[in-house]
């Protein structure tokens, strides 16, 4: 009996795990096979789509602005631009394919193609052209800067552009007349005619200050049928700070470097009929011999001009005051004014000033009993207030 119940009692075991068995989930297979639904939902790659940035049949289009070709879904592989002479405009992929722009300008009143191709995802090569022409100007302007490339000046130096024609769209003139400097500076630019801009900061530069003019004319529109003639770049320098405090009613000069008083000397400026203006004077330039001619300003001879010859003569105005050597003066140097509006100096301390005198310097003049000095004498632009200055004067 005992035998019998074991043998029963594993044949019940084997049951129980054969119902176990049949009771549990069989592990899924995947479905194959031609009916069977798809599991990919991945659109095929697309095309690459061009585009040319001077449209088909474009017509005067300004040689100054960039050339552009972009592919998008995709990479350029080729990018020729020609003109109808066959000459071609170079030009460069940027290093992700993605744009090319011209390297080299444009010329003027010429006819040009552009041929694009480019390759998207799919394999697949794309071109694109287009047909385009230049801008016929009316005329050219060109531009002259004060100061020039190279040049150390004085910390009351303007930075002027002189254009040989009248600028209409001033705006878009001084768009094109990017300064940088070193160490940073804010600055405006001011109008003083409709071919002068000058532009400047708001007090004097700091000495040591380098300066970086880029005149961006070529092929840009100024307005009326007016096209920049070429580009400029101009680097300059301000060196030491170099003011002079010149006072009419103590007659004397003082001269700073840097902000040091460095001399102390007599001086005698406009007497009460030739007033010396009062005001910040920025220095021009110098003569060692000069004849100062009063009939350049309007001043006959018959009414109590002069042409008198003078040495070490450093130029503060456009009107004709300078500072200059006066022997025949000395005597009043220091004591009274009785010039016709110079800063007359002995020979030994003009010459100093003029040894020591670079464009860009300053001269203050103060307590002549003078007029105020004209904005547009010389290099009167300090005498303009700042809210003014950067209202611009368009």
């Amino acid at each position: 009996m005992t035998g019998k119940r074991g043998a029963f009692g594993l044949v019940a075991v084997g049951v129980v795990a054969m119902l176990i068995t049949g009771c549990s989930s069989s592990p899924e297979v995947p479905v194959q096979g031609k009916n069977a639904p798809s599991t990919s939902s991945t659109p095929p790659p697309p095309p690459v789509t061009l585009t040319l940035g001077t449209p088909n049949g474009a017509a005067g289009v300004a040689p100054g602005l960039p050339v552009i070709a972009t592919a998008a879904d995709g990479k350029l592989t080729d990018v020729t631009l020609t003109a109808a002479d066959g000459a071609v405009v170079a030009g460069q992929i940027s290093p992700d394919g993605l744009q090319w722009a011209n390297s080299a300008a444009l010329a003027y009143d010429k006819a040009y193609t552009m041929t694009v191709t480019g390759q998207g995802a799919d394999g697949k090569p794309v071109t694109a052209t287009s047909a385009f022409s230049t801008v016929k100007p009316r005329t050219l302007t060109h531009v002259e800067t004060n100061p020039q490339d190279g040049a150390v000046v004085g910390v009351g130096q303007p930075i002027a552009f002189y254009f040989d024609e009248p600028i209409a769209d001033k705006l878009a003139a001084e768009s094109m007349l990017q300064i940088t400097t070193e160490p940073k500076v804010e600055g405006a630019f001011y109008w003083f005619n409709e071919k002068e801009v000058h532009w400047r900061p708001q007090a004097f530069w700091a000495a040591g200050t380098k300066i970086t003019i880029n005149a961006k004319v070529y092929g840009k529109h100024v307005g009326d049928g007016i096209y920049g003639q070429e580009d400029r770049v101009i680097n300059a320098t301000i060196g030491d700070s170099v003011i002079h405090e010149a006072d009419g009613a103590s007659h004397q000069v003082v001269t700073k470097v840097n902000g040091q008083v460095v001399r102390t000397v007599p001086t005698s400026m406009g007497n009460a009929a030739n007033t010396t203006p009062v005001g910040t004077y920025v220095i021009t330039e110098k003569r060692d011999h000069m004849v100062m001619d009063s009939t350049t300003y309007g001043l006959s001879l018959e009414d109590g001009g002069y042409k008198t010859p003078v040495d070490w003569a450093t130029r503060m105005s456009n009107s004709g005051i300078f500072v200059h050597s006066a022997p025949w003066s000395i005597g009043d140097q220091g004591n009274r004014n009785v010039s016709h509006g110079c800063l007359n100096m002995s020979p030994e301390n003009a010459k100093f000033f003029f040894d020591n005198a670079r464009p860009g310097d300053v001269v203050i003049v103060a307590n002549s009993g003078g007029p105020a000095l004209e904005s547009w004498d010389g290099f009167g632009d300090w005498q303009v207030p700042w809210p003014e200055w950067v209202a611009g004067n368009r």
